[in-house]
């Protein structure tokens, strides 16, 4: 046997191995390819939508507890406004008692009739026109207004200038 004749004879492992570079296996090991990218892409925008949905859950929870915190404190000022209300209310009232008394409302007609009427329980009486509003338990602007609309063209009520220029007037039945 010769012996030297496989001397040089490298074993079979030492020898490179054929690869084929273009095969498609070879270009996934190596580089991504179109899915690859498009995977990478969806990965990151999901990553991106559930870390929206984090920061919106504690922006909730965040926002709920600032509610939890502020909402007696604004109860605590609405009732604090209503009783200012009500105080500053009763402090004009205190102060210009009977110009924020309302009195008695008439409806349209029934004014007439009741000036008319207390004119006629009195006839030999002339009155101003804040005795009538006190009569009728109503304001003197009420009264002055009314007479000055339908008043003045009554026949039935006689106007007595008094006064400066005789810009005020009593009023009596005829």
């Amino acid at each position: 046997m010769h012996w030297h004749i496989f001397s040089n004879v490298k074993p079979w492992y030492d020898f490179p191995m054929k690869t084929n570079r273009s095969s498609p296996m070879s270009q996934i090991a190596t580089t991504p390819d179109k899915y690859d990218i498009f995977i990478q892409k969806i990965d990151h925008f999901q990553s991106m939508v559930e870390e929206k949905k984090a920061l919106q859950e504690k922006i909730a929870r965040m926002y709920d507890e600032f509610k939890a915190t502020v909402s007696p404190l604004e109860q605590e000022l609405a009732s604090i406004m209503r009783n200012l209300e009500m105080n500053l209310s009763k402090l004009e009232k205190g102060t210009s008692g009977a110009a924020k008394s309302t009195g008695t409302r008439f409806s349209r007609g029934q004014l007439g009739n009741a000036i008319k009427g207390l004119l006629r329980a009195h006839p030999q009486k002339a009155f101003k026109p804040r005795e009538i509003a006190d009569a009728l338990n109503t304001k003197g602007t009420t009264i002055s207004v009314w007479f000055n609309k339908f008043g003045a063209e009554d026949q039935e009520i006689e106007r007595i200038p008094t006064g400066k220029e005789g810009k005020r007037f009593l009023y009596k039945i005829k």
